[in-house]
């Protein structure tokens, strides 16, 4: 038995309704706005206390550690996660294009620096495969690598710091944006990078990736390209010099790949059973540094190795500041994608693991890791997806894990890194390539996605395809223009329908999908799907014309009735005057009356319930509006205004047009009174006589 609802109310228009519920507002726009500012401007020591609390998470979470609960599982998943930063760090510093050893700087700094003011809990941060590319084309682009360099010399010593010093800039420009950002509350700027714009610009940067690896994997030296068609130039490029392929180097390569491929799959298909996942990047790294050692490789058959890596802390060295100007533009792209992939993934395992994050002081956290961490050469940083995924699956808790992550380099950078000198560049260029594998397998996703949202499946295949065949910056921006570009053609392209009422309910649908939904005799109720502004205000005007049969004819028409009715009316006077009495008066008032019968509309009512916003180009139209309808007879109702909406119109001059008590609060409402006044016993207009 289906239960039933009976309600017995009055009908409440928006005036009557405010009256009755509404609270009186006291306090003007510049009191209050004077009142939020005394508040947030007011000083005591447990405000101070609570403004260190939120600005310094680590100071709110510690003190509510449980160490015997949470040490474990945050020792285990920091250490697994630091052990994989090591041979990741180096690798993604070649897709930088500088020396491995500021890899290992940029897993460190940065996450001492997340566990302070970080607020995602199993977010790992430090470099990442798609930011460091993108910071690596504009070294690229700056410093220019020489056909002919001998990497032993002092000439070697300072390209290298001429790189360095461009990428470090990089990261000090998106750490001062992001905390320019951060102090504007601009926190929400990520959303307009939206899921299918992710997605697909992760797995075409994995592209870029893999093929920027292609010529450390065979042992080709060649120039990197950058700018539009990169990948395609890149392609040809390593195609061409085919012939000149170091097969030792191809050889390692196929070794590294036969051992990292099955290594990860085995690590993904058994992640539920596995209480941390097989180091296979540490152990090839070790494995291919002792045989090249052995086997004095690079010397005998010529492979690229590291080289030297220096022990110990870096100084502390002031970024290429006189680059800002010509990196501005990248580092703003730079800067968006780092944020969005990192909010993104806090967000993903806070809503796992039921706890909120705050996206503006994410802001300030990856602001403060980036600015303070170039001023120890490091370049760009963020959340990485591979770690973050590993510390999560391996018990992490709490960011105290970073800890154990940073002591982890902290060890390689004072001891153990100088014996990496002798590994292969092949082996991380194949880490590189490895790595990507989430970013691949985001292809499954289309089908779902085909199926959920076509237009987010445009929006996938467009920023794919911008960014292999273009570039990734370029494609990025392309993607965000034509994303935004569909929002625009949604609204302006909004539906427009007529609703009618469910039999002996007070429910409105559109009648095109609800056959049994039936118009209400002489009332026309319409809906409008969308805002109401200046982009589409000449949409709104046709579809709400059409429905309605406002024609310009029919105004006309109208019109040229009405002029005609108050001249027989002057007449009418003067004949009167005359002693004559006029009785083609009440004939031009027949015409009305077929007119009104022949149109069967007598009162429109406008749901506004859909209508978000309206701008004043918007309200200007939506009082013409009113005015024809006004002029062929109709009368105009409205129904679920929201407070903006109607604020707009009245201070636009609509009640100067329609009757303030034609506002209700429901469409029922409206209905109703309509009906109860067509009800009421008509008066006979009296005729005039002598």
């Amino acid at each position: 038995m289906s239960a039933s609802v009976a309600v017995y109310r009055n009908i409440y228009t928006e005036d009557r309704f405010r009256q009755t519920y509404g609270t009186e507002d006291k306090h003007s726009g510049r009191e209050k706005l004077r009142e939020k500012v005394l508040k947030r401007c007011r000083c005591s020591q447990a405000s101070c206390y609570n403004l260190l609390k939120e600005r310094v998470p680590i100071f709110n979470w510690l003190p509510k550690y449980r160490l015997k609960k949470w040490i474990l599982g945050d020792a285990v998943a920091g250490l697994t996660v630091g052990i994989l930063h090591i041979p990741q760090g180096m690798a993604f510093a070649l897709l930088t294009s500088v020396a491995p050893i500021y890899g290992l700087y940029t897993s460190f700094f940065p996450v001492v620096l997340y566990m302070l003011f970080g607020t995602g809990r199993h977010v790992s941060t430090g470099t990442f495969a798609v930011v460091s590319l993108m910071t690596g084309s504009v070294v690229e682009q700056l410093v220019p690598t020489p056909l002919a360099l001998n990497s032993s010399s002092a000439e070697a010593a300072e390209f290298d710091a001429q790189r360095i010093g461009v990428a470090s800039a990089v990261a000090f420009l998106s750490g001062m944006l992001m905390l320019g950002m951060f102090s504007l509350q601009l926190g929400f700027l990520s959303t307009y990078l939206s899921e299918p714009i992710v997605k697909a610009f992760t797995s075409a940067a994995a592209f870029h990736v893999t093929v920027s690896q292609l010529q450390s994997m065979l042992g080709l030296r060649l120039p990197r390209y950058t700018g539009a068609f990169s990948l395609f130039k890149t392609l040809a490029s390593v195609m061409e010099n085919l012939p000149h392929t170091n097969v030792a180097e191809l050889l390692i390569s196929l070794v590294c790949l036969a051992l990292l491929v099955p290594g990860k799959e085995v690590n993904t298909r058994l992640r539920q059973r596995l209480r941390t996942p097989i180091p296979v990047e540490i152990l090839t790294v070790i494995i291919a540094t002792g045989v090249a050692y052995g086997f004095s490789l690079d010397s005998k058959y010529g492979i690229e190795i590291v080289g030297h890596i220096p022990a110990g802390f870096p100084r502390p060295r002031m970024p290429s500041l006189q680059v800002l100007p010509e990196i501005a533009g990248d580092t703003i792209a730079i800067t968006f994608v780092g944020y969005a992939v990192s909010v993104s993934l806090a967000m993903i395992y806070a809503d796992k693991h039921g706890y909120s994050i705050q996206p503006n002081q994410e802001l300030l956290a990856l602001g403060v890791s980036n600015t303070v961490s170039s001023l120890f050469t490091c370049f760009p940083s963020s959340a990485t997806l591979a770690t973050t995924n590993i510390l999560e699956s391996a018990g992490g808790h709490t960011q105290l894990s970073g800890l154990f992550t940073s002591l982890v380099v902290l060890v390689v950078l004072l001891l153990i890194g100088p014996l990496f000198h002798f590994l292969p560049k092949a082996v991380l260029a194949c880490i590189n390539v490895t790595s990507l594998r989430q970013m691949f397998v985001q292809f499954q996703d289309l089908p779902e996605l085909w199926r959920v949202s076509k237009i987010d499946f445009i929006v996938w295949l467009v920023t794919w395809l911008s960014v292999v065949v273009l570039n990734v910056d370029l494609g990025l921006a392309i993607g965000v223009v034509f994303s935004m570009m569909t929002v625009i053609c949604r609204t302006q392209r909004a539906g427009c329908s007529v609703l009618g009422r469910a039999s002996n309910t007070e429910i409105y649908r559109p009648v095109d999908n609800h056959n049994k939904c039936y118009e209400i005799p002489g009332v026309k109720i319409l809906t409008y799907n969308g805002p109401i502004y200046y982009g589409n205000r000449s949409f709104f005007r046709a579809n709400m014309s059409r429905l309605l049969g406002l024609s310009p004819e029919r105004i006309r028409r109208r019109e040229k009735a009405r002029k005609a009715l108050e001249r027989r009316e002057r007449e009418s006077i003067n004949t009167v005057e005359r002693g004559v009495a006029n009785t083609s008066f009440s004939s031009e008032n027949e015409f009305f009356k077929s007119e009104a019968v022949e149109s069967e509309v007598q009162a429109a009512l406008i749901d506004c319930g859909s209508v978000i916003f309206v701008d004043v180009a918007g309200a200007r139209l939506f009082i013409q509006m009113c005015i024809e309808c006004q002029k062929v007879g109709m009368t105009i109702y409205l129904a679920n205004c929201n407070e903006s909406v109607l604020k707009i119109l009245t201070s636009c001059g609509l009640m100067n047009y329609m009757n303030p008590q034609h506002i209700f609060v429901t469409v029922h409402d409206a209905v109703v009174h309509i009906q109860q006044q067509k009800e009421k016993p008509s008066e006979n207009n009296p005729t005039i006589w002598v």
